[in-house]
């Protein structure tokens, strides 16, 4: 029966496990498993625990680790590089994955996690998760935990105020189009780019364009060793896939948006 299990998507911040909040390691240490997400191409999906392969464990699995028992993770296989849309590929991991989870619950399982890098209800992978789960298993109760963001992150660690006043502030992925983010740049607020490391040059050409390259902040690797936060380098075009372009508004004079 699965009408009192819980699935719950835990966000667990940027990668610095010290971001993650009190209900968040709360939850993830009272949970009977808590799932993280991997590259589809370097693990299987298994519901037993195991050796991680080399390279194989996730920033996710990374960051909760300190807080998680080993014998209690269990890695979810997704095709997080995938572009196109809903590919066969992706649509496949997503009910693998699913599958996975009923199992474990028909097992007995009754308080399982998925830890989410960010927050579960930003660009997360938790959401395709969680309706997979229930298309099985409609008893299934599901729940989030918000986590601390990229942008947020970014923002504090540049010293970079995300909003102030009247300002609007507009989040966006760089693969829903270069149009989209000229579109926000050129408005009266601060803009956000997720996954842009594909697009950086596109993004580095509108920058220039609008005259706001001076004022971007590039956000590379968060939390993790070797992570690099500063000014936007043009000369630089290989990025991460977990980089975050932050431009803020522009700002005259103290309390000019209010």
């Amino acid at each position: 029966m699965s009408a009192d299990a819980t699935l719950t998507g835990v966000g667990v911040g940027p990668g610095d496990p010290e971001l993650l909040t009190v209900k968040a390691v709360r939850l993830l240490r009272e949970a009977d498993l808590v799932f993280v997400p991997v590259m589809a191409d370097r693990i299987a999906p298994t519901a037993t625990a195991g050796p991680t392969p080399a390279g194989a464990d996730g920033r996710a699995e990374a960051t909760v680790r300190e807080y998680v028992a080993a014998d209690r993770l269990r890695r979810l296989p997704f095709a997080l590089d995938d572009r196109g849309g809903v590919t066969a590929r992706r649509a496949a991991a997503w009910d693998d994955a699913a599958r996975v989870v009923v199992e474990a619950i028909d097992a007995g399982a009754r308080s399982l996690a998925f830890a989410t890098i960010g927050d579960p209800n930003v660009y997360s992978t938790f959401g395709y998760l969680a309706q997979s789960v229930r298309a099985l298993r409609p008893a299934v109760r599901v729940a989030t935990v918000p986590g601390v963001t990229a942008m947020q992150e970014l923002a504090a660690r540049s010293g970079t105020p995300l909003c102030e006043g009247r300002e609007p502030l507009t989040l966006l992925p760089a693969t829903a189009g270069l149009a989209l983010f000229a579109d926000a740049l050129a408005g009266p607020g601060t803009v956000v780019a997720y996954k842009g490391w594909r697009r950086h040059p596109e993004l580095l050409a509108e920058l220039r364009r609008q005259g706001r390259l001076a004022d971007a902040v590039l956000g590379r690797s968060l939390g993790l060793p070797g992570e690099r936060i500063g000014p936007v380098d043009d000369t630089e075009h290989e990025l991460p896939y977990l980089s975050t372009l932050l431009v803020p508004a522009r700002r005259e004079h103290r309390g000019g948006k209010l």
